[in-house]
């Protein structure tokens, strides 16, 4: 059976997932991560850096794991891809950053209107920086990149630039997407994810 990992952005919260994961077909299994520390969800010891992330995420692999992550959760999609090849089959991202700078295209500064919207989440996470630029062009699994052409913490250009390092990416624009369309949307982009899981 085919399993799908889904891996939130930097609010945390496993909720993010749900109205995409309870569109798709009861055949595949689901987990739904949260970041422990992050936006509004609770702390807990050891949930320090982005290394402590990709050890959660990886502890909840099983054999034939799509990964489904949004913005900051597309860093640890790549790493799970890159240290677990044997077990990740796909990659899905929507708006993520997935360790480039995504500043470089475009991207504004979101760090000071996170910290006013969670300002209980871990300080460590607005200091947090990864850069798997160099490793991408290794990835070998399909991935299935979805971007919204009115996200400004993500733009589309992370996503071509992605598409362009990846070497077997598709990447498919939402009109008017803005950085929360993979939850807003869900019913949009739920048959391109299906199709995609399917290929």
């Amino acid at each position: 059976m085919t399993h799908l990992l889904f891996l939130p952005g930097a609010g945390g919260a496993a909720e993010f997932w749900h109205p995409l994961g309870a569109l798709l077909p009861a055949q595949y299994d689901r987990t739904f991560l949260n970041w422990p520390g992050l936006g509004h969800e609770a702390h807990r010891p050891g949930f320090d850096s982005l290394e402590a992330l990709t050890a959660h995420a990886a502890a909840h692999l099983r054999s034939n794991t799509v990964v489904v992550a949004q913005s900051m959760g597309g860093i640890f999609a790549l790493r799970l891809a890159l240290l677990y090849p044997q077990m990740v089959t796909k990659l899905v991202l929507t708006a993520a950053s997935g360790g480039i700078d995504v500043m470089r295209f475009g991207a504004g500064d979101c760090r000071p209107a996170y910290r006013a919207e969670y300002p209980n989440a871990a300080p460590w996470i607005t200091a947090a920086r990864a850069d798997h630029t160099a490793e991408i062009g290794s990835i070998a699994q399909p991935a299935l990149l979805l971007w919204g052409d009115a996200d400004t913490i993500s733009p589309v250009a992370v996503g071509q630039h992605l598409a362009s390092l990846l070497p077997k990416a598709e990447l498919q624009v939402i009109a008017g997407g803005d950085h929360g369309f993979a939850q807003e949307r869900a019913a949009e982009i739920a048959p391109a994810v299906l199709t995609f899981l399917q290929k």
